[in-house]
């Protein structure tokens, strides 16, 4: 069977076109559609107020609080992670003997961190049982004292793992503001 316009049909799924203003035998004769007076059934009327309502669409998109900082956060690790890899039986733990330097490379070996890229923050939680050299780019004010207090040195670190500042027992007083 040969293609011809006698022989042509729709495709499946296709809506048919409403036709108005064809006569009121069509069903969308006279105000075609449009409703009797008022500025939506003028000419220009419908394009001219689709800015209205944008307002109640914008209201209710929820508001997205706060930002995401394109910076990293650091990992976090609290002294009760600390002491409780560090003085468990068996494991990799086991060979650790008071006085080891705690890194970025340790933790992450242990599992108490994810990435080294990020940096170490070392935060007060817990108590710390050994005596431990700690290595880290930032310290609360309390896990400094834990660590020093447990007999331990802190010592700060840059991103780029040079040295900036180290702290011994001595070392752990605060300036008072």
């Amino acid at each position: 069977m040969s293609l011809g316009l006698h022989n042509l049909k729709p495709a499946r799924g296709r809506k048919k076109r409403k036709r108005v203003g064809r006569g009121n035998a069509s069903g969308h004769g006279s105000y075609s559609t449009r409703g009797q007076k008022g500025q939506r059934s003028r000419s220009g009327g419908k394009s001219g107020l689709k800015m209205r309502g944008i307002k109640q669409r914008v209201q209710k998109i929820p508001k997205l609080r706060g930002f995401k900082s394109r910076n990293a956060s650091m990992e976090v690790v609290n002294l009760r992670d600390l002491d409780s890899k560090f003085s468990a039986r068996g494991g990799p733990a086991s060979g650790w003997k008071e006085g080891d330097i705690v890194d970025a490379r340790a933790m992450f070996k242990v599992g108490l961190i994810k990435d080294t890229k990020r940096g170490v923050k070392v935060l007060g939680d817990g108590k710390l049982g050994k005596k431990l050299m700690v290595r880290a780019n930032h310290f609360s004010v309390s896990a400094k004292d834990g660590i020093i207090n447990a007999g331990g040195e802190v010592e700060l670190v840059t991103r780029n793992s040079g040295t900036r500042n180290s702290g011994t027992r001595n070392s752990g007083t605060r300036n008072s503001k």
